[in-house]
């Protein structure tokens, strides 16, 4: 039986790597699997998924989902996922449910300001599976919390989707990330 998974870090945890390398493992064993990402995530290119560490794949966007051919299919892999819309979790929920699918979606749980995405917000509620993908704060504790960076400080002020790298977020613990501080690695961390 087909699950629908959701597997969320805080930034920099490696969710799209993990994504990549299960892609991987499907197709070693000769299954067919589908990668997807939302049309809004363009940083690596128009159908591209890229982790920072350097693996890349191709692949299609969510919104073309619904009208492609899913027979065949033994897996799908959505990255971003934090982006979609309740809408578009739906459709991932009839992909497991009626065609027997799993999908295995990663992203972000909550945005810099600790606030639920839709995506997210909906793939908690209906996920069969959750399960972390964990980083570090500075401090070595776990980090949690995305913090989005300008000018060397945190700021929790601003509009909820900001695209962005290493260059304007960083991964914080619950603490540090409600003091703003980044440590003393921070502006390594920022590029500055």
């Amino acid at each position: 039986m087909a699950k629908l998974y959701f597997r969320y870090g805080a930034m920099g945890s490696s969710k799209t790597a993990n994504a990549i390398m299960v892609q991987y493992n499907y197709v070693e064993r000769g299954q067919r699997v589908l990668m997807v990402k939302p049309r809004l995530d363009n940083r690596d290119g128009e159908r591209t998924v890229r982790s920072r560490c350097g693996l890349e794949s191709e692949c299609v966007f969510m919104e073309e989902l619904p009208g492609m051919p899913l027979e065949g299919i033994d897996c799908v892999i959505v990255d971003e996922a934090q982006f979609l819309t309740k809408e578009q979790v739906a459709f991932l929920v009839h992909i497991v449910d009626d065609l027997n699918i799993p999908v295995i979606a990663y992203g972000l749980r909550a945005d810099f300001q600790g606030n639920f995405f839709e995506g997210s917000q909906w793939l908690m509620a209906w996920a069969d599976t959750i399960e972390e993908v964990k980083t570090i704060c500075w401090c070595g504790k776990k980090a949690t919390c995305n913090a989005r960076v300008s000018g060397g400080r945190v700021v929790k002020e601003g509009d909820q989707i900001l695209l962005g790298g290493n260059s304007q977020y960083v991964s914080l613990c619950r603490r540090h990330w409600q003091r703003g501080e980044l440590g003393p690695f921070g502006d390594l961390a920022m590029g500055d």
